[in-house]
């Protein structure tokens, strides 16, 4: 019988608890322990799954060998510096939440060590994993609803000023991104999932009433390499409440429509109406949903070297590059190739003041 995969977490804000209870789910792995800078938080998560706490990840990593992957849950323009350096100094794999990291030219860079150092990377993409994702997938690849015409997202969400103001990473471009990039990078990534690679992507951003530095509403339209079109509409800027977050897909057999808080309810489905209910999810329990539990069900079968984990570098990086290129697009105010690969010179820029706050300090050894 194989001992459990031990795990770690990094960073103990809200989602971490998602984590935590997912990974109890499932066989095969167990949480050992948990950190984050501010005593409090780490503490709270400690006692509440009766598990050493830290406040210092080179402590946790250096008096706990054992453990073997480290879930990185710190603020979005963090993981690249955590990653490379958990990688580098302790050889564990690495869960990454979402984004996996905010420049491509980073993701590259942390896939590289990874291989050298034979270690896995795990990107947290969920959406891909609830029911109506999965329906419309497979009638997608089936033929079920044709030929993709048209395919748009719309999300209509409410960040008000004192949601930046929670913590000094959020609303800035190094460690944060906007809109696009915080709340609506799980609909950027089920664009590609669902309707195949981008061929190119025309993008305009604005920032409505609040004083961030990062956009709260982008509007874009795009072409598939298949020739489909597509529209995006993506706003933090509703008031007073969040609306609306949907992908749709117009197909020559069909139209499919996925909806609710976390894209659980497939709302409309034309070619099997029925379908709408036997495919839907509650998560008004939990926004973050289910597919954590399937993200570390996978983990357990590609590090027991039963299953690969289905999304690799390449799948990673094409969802980074394309979240990007909005970014570019904006910046040079005209249509952007993705066989360019671009790379925005806004998102994931260096802000040392900001990263300071976040970095983790190494003790000298006496």
């Amino acid at each position: 019988m194989r001992d459990n995969i031990k795990v770690a977490l990094i960073g103990c804000g809200r989602i971490a608890g998602h984590h935590c209870r997912s990974i109890q789910l499932v066989d095969g792995i167990e949480l050992v322990a948990v950190c984050d800078l501010l005593e409090e938080k780490a503490k709270n998560y400690g006692q509440q799954y009766h598990i050493p706490w830290y406040t210092n990840y080179h402590d946790m990593l250096t008096e706990m060998p054992e453990i073997l992957v480290v879930a990185v849950i710190t603020p979005s323009g963090m993981h690249y510096e955590h990653a490379m350096d958990i990688m580098q100094r302790y050889r564990k794999h690495l869960v990454i939440e979402k984004p996996t990291f905010l420049r491509p030219d980073h993701l590259c860079s942390v896939y590289h060590l990874a291989e050298t150092l034979n270690l896995k990377i795990f990107p947290v993409f969920q959406n891909r994993y609830n029911k109506a994702v999965n329906r419309v997938k497979q009638a997608l690849e089936t033929g079920e609803l044709g030929k993709i015409y048209l395919s748009a997202v719309r999300v209509r969400w409410c960040r008000p000023q004192y949601y930046y103001e929670l913590a000094p990473w959020r609303g800035t471009f190094s460690h944060d991104g906007g809109a696009l990039t915080n709340q609506g990078v799980h609909h950027v990534d089920l664009l590609r999932y669902l309707g195949g690679e981008i061929k190119r992507v025309n993008c305009t951003m604005h920032t409505f009433e609040l004083n961030i530095e990062v956009e709260n509403a982008a509007i874009a339209t795009f072409e598939y390499e298949s020739g489909a079109l597509g529209t995006v509409e993506v706003t933090t800027a509703a008031r007073p409440l969040d609306f609306e977050a949907s992908i749709s897909i117009v197909g020559s057999k069909g139209l499919a429509q996925i909806g609710g808080i976390a894209v659980n309810e497939l709302q409309i489905f034309t070619p099997d109406p029925a379908a709408c209910h036997m495919f839907s999810e509650d998560f008004s329990g939990c926004v973050y949903g289910n597919g954590h539990q399937q993200i570390y069900r996978n983990i357990v079968s590609d590090l027991n070297g039963q299953v690969d984990y289905p999304i690799d570098q390449s799948n990673c990086l094409h969802t980074i590059t394309l979240l990007n290129a909005f970014y570019r697009s904006d910046e040079v105010c005209h249509w952007v190739d993705l066989s360019d690969h671009p790379q925005s010179a806004r998102l994931g820029r260096k802000n040392e003041s900001v990263a300071q706050l976040y970095r983790t300090p190494v003790l000298l050894e006496v």
